[in-house]
């Protein structure tokens, strides 16, 4: 770790990620931020030239938190740092030690740095669809488009720890330690976004539950078969990358005063997975791509909404994406997947 002298920083956890790359190259266009980059693994090489500091550590770890609160004055915590919903179900308590206990941590963080500097340190944090549980496809299919109070019953670890993170984030916002002499609220700004499926050209898939979508796209490209691991007719939200960047971006500067909840739906396009094979096929004419549901999974997917109500989204802050289904392929996707793999 590097030694910033309390110059106001932002913070990005998670910065080796596929939103965490997109996000440090936009912040660092912007020129007015220094960045410090965090993840468990040494930050990739082409981030360090955009990021004022560099930090290899784990969110749960109480000295390195200690290290960031006393060397930086930190105005911006975007925290994208998880474990993901599929590797969440393996190791479910290591999934709520890092996914609940590390935000709790760095929302105390958020807390002692306003304390410190006077200022609200905005917090910034990527929720998931996954915060929606339904029983059944029949319920789903008649939700429609779902509101962010609906369906509240997450079937994934993964779910239920963005969920009550979203929680954590208000108390910490609105009602911190409400009963104290001393009682404060307001040091944290917390604003959190319900991301559909992400689909990203520059980063292969991590194996994430909606990632059935990039992978289709990696395979046809290296023209190797692919069997999908759900239905053909399952749908779910999805956006495009770049999408998620610009609404993460687009949050933190919108007033404080124009914002009605502390964590917002958005949404981009609605495919069915066989919609998404279709365009696939039509670009990669070769590509081998069947449907072989796995049951588990698939389960997991049939609990999510077929498509989100992002219209508190829209009105409060400006959400509008720019890529919907036929573009994200035309002008993003597929020239970026043909650059990746030199075709």
């Amino acid at each position: 770790m590097t030694n910033s002298i309390r110059t106001p920083a932002t913070l990005v956890t998670g910065a080796n990620g596929e939103m965490g790359h997109g996000l440090i190259e936009q912040l660092a266009s912007e020129g007015s931020h220094n960045i410090i980059a965090m993840d468990v693994r040494p930050i990739d090489e082409a981030l360090r030239p955009k990021c004022n500091t560099m930090v290899v550590g784990d969110v749960l770890d109480l000295r390195l938190l200690d290290r960031l609160q006393s060397e930086f004055e930190i105005h911006s915590v975007f925290h994208l740092a998880a474990l993901l919903s599929t590797r969440a179900e393996f190791t479910p308590e290591a999934a709520h030690r890092v996914n609940v206990e590390g935000t709790m941590l760095l929302l105390k963080l958020a807390i002692e740095q306003s304390r410190w500097h006077g200022n609200p340190v905005k917090f910034l944090f990527p929720s998931s669809i996954a915060v929606y549980g339904f029983p059944d496809v029949a319920s789903k299919k008649r939700a429609g488009k779902v509101r962010e109070e609906e369906a509240n019953t997450p079937v994934t670890m993964y779910g239920c720890n963005k969920l009550y993170c979203e929680h954590l984030g208000r108390y910490y916002a609105r009602h911190y330690r409400q009963l104290a002499s001393d009682a404060e609220s307001g040091g944290v700004d917390f604003r959190g976004i319900r991301f559909p499926g992400l689909i990203s050209a520059a980063t292969v898939p991590s194996g994430g539950t909606s990632d059935y979508a990039p992978e289709m796209l990696h395979a046809a490209a290296q023209g190797k078969p692919y069997a999908c691991f759900v239905r053909e007719d399952v749908r779910i939200p999805f956006m495009a990358m770049p999408d998620a960047i610009v609404s993460l971006l687009r949050l933190r500067s919108a007033p404080r005063e124009a914002l009605t909840r502390t964590a917002y739906n958005i949404g981009a396009f609605s495919p069915s997975a066989g919609e998404i094979r279709d365009i696939v096929v039509q670009k990669f004419p070769g590509a081998q791509i069947t449907f072989k549901p796995d049951d588990k999974r698939q389960a997991i997917v049939d609990s999510w909404p077929e498509d989100v109500d992002d219209s508190a989204a829209r009105r409060d802050w400006g959400h509008a994406p720019a890529y919907d289904l036929r573009r994200a392929f035309d002008d993003y996707l597929i020239p970026g997947i043909r650059e990746r793999y030199g075709l």
